[in-house]
């Protein structure tokens, strides 16, 4: 079947569907991950969102029943430069066609990823809308402009949950030695799995919890998740992180960085083109050392905007100097704009878990 993707400035690439029939529309963004397709198809942060692979080969090795890392797919659209219609691997037990097809997700293929990917890089991302139904070129570059885009839109509340549930784990502990709250604003499952390792009872809230259904739980700390979209239209999830600075450790990633740098008196702008692959190389300014981190961003917290008095910069990117992370100086409070559970990706920020864990062990030694 014939597909077609259209951007909002008028460039038009043709490709053939190997997903679901239809018609969506989202902004188009690429990721430089060569494997864990997977994994980047069910991340929540990736809705409102066409994700463009620069790996020209995918499908290759199937899918399976555990490799998720969400209860379903978010994202708009899947671009790819050539489908393997092949799935070879022994963990395999359905198609990656076959899988988009399922959950309604469309995918095209034959195009010039790599084209793609050069004009986004130039022009930056862009609204987009991608057709098996409508082929008219005329007419999906009206519909792609017609999008509102991500900026100033909540879409937390389309991947949240409706209510609290605990998070279970082959690996969690009989007597667990802390009690930690995640804000759900699409967190990925290895951050639930890498806490319950390291002795976690995980709770998981909506995003829409307040500061006072958090606190009357008792947590040794608080986790602000990675999510989709604009931090700063998510006010009611800064709101209640600026209530509970100070009152227990927490712990934010991606967009939960956003959010604590709003809460804490900064700003947050839109990139480009967004940060997204698991190859990106992160600095860590008091030890030097360099990680390669798996990232999925489109904003940033604007690094003038913070209070250096309060606020320590612990880690930048070292492809264009964007900040990657922070740390309060007096405060149990710090976050990384990378993704320390890698899924997919390298394992090298790891470690920031266990300083997560420091930090309540700290802060209960500090009550007894």
């Amino acid at each position: 079947m014939k597909a077609i993707l259209v951007l909002e400035d008028g460039t038009i690439f043709k490709g053939e569907s190997f997903g679901a029939a239809g018609e969506r529309y989202g902004e188009v963004v690429f990721n430089t991950s060569m494997t864990g397709y997977q994994e980047i198809l069910t991340d929540p942060s990736y809705k409102g969102q066409i994700v463009d692979m620069t790996y020209p080969l995918m499908g290759n090795y199937g899918v399976n029943a555990e490799d998720v890392e969400s209860r379903k797919l978010f994202l708009e659209g899947f671009v790819v430069k050539e489908y393997s219609k092949i799935a070879s691997n022994w963990r395999s037990n359905q198609s990656l066609g076959d899988y988009l097809k399922e959950n309604k997700i469309m995918g095209i293929e034959g195009i010039d990823t790599r084209a793609l990917t050069l004009h986004i890089r130039r022009a930056g991302a862009m609204k987009a809308a991608l057709s098996t139904i409508d082929l008219n070129e005329k007419s999906l570059v009206k519909k792609a402009r017609r999008l509102a885009g991500l900026v100033g839109v909540d879409l937390v509340k389309e991947v949240t949950i409706d209510k609290k549930y605990v998070w279970r784990s082959h690996s969690a502990m009989h007597k667990p030695r802390f009690t930690v709250v995640v804000l759900d604003c699409g967190v990925k499952y290895n951050i639930l799995r890498e806490l319950a390792e390291r002795k976690c009872r995980v709770i998981v809230l909506p995003a829409q919890a307040t500061a006072e259904e958090i606190l009357s739980l008792k947590p040794d700390g608080l986790l602000l998740s990675n999510g989709p979209g604009d931090p700063a239209a998510v006010g009611y999830v800064v709101e209640t992180t600026r209530k509970l600075i100070g009152k227990l450790p927490i712990f934010g990633i991606c967009l939960g960085h956003q959010m604590l740098g709003l809460a804490l008196g900064g700003k947050t702008y839109k990139l480009k083109f967004g940060h997204h692959g698991a190859n990106h190389p992160v600095k860590d300014l008091k030890t030097g050392k360099v990680s390669i981190t798996a990232q999925n961003h489109g904003f940033c917290v604007d690094i003038g905007s913070l209070n250096k008095k309060d606020i320590e910069i612990t880690h930048v990117n070292l492809n264009d100097q964007t900040l990657e992370g922070i740390r309060h100086k007096k405060l149990p409070v710090f976050s990384i704009q990378f993704h320390p559970e890698a899924s997919p990706g390298p394992h090298d920020a790891r470690y920031l878990f266990g300083d997560f864990i420091k930090l309540m062990e700290r802060s209960n030694a500090k009550k007894k």
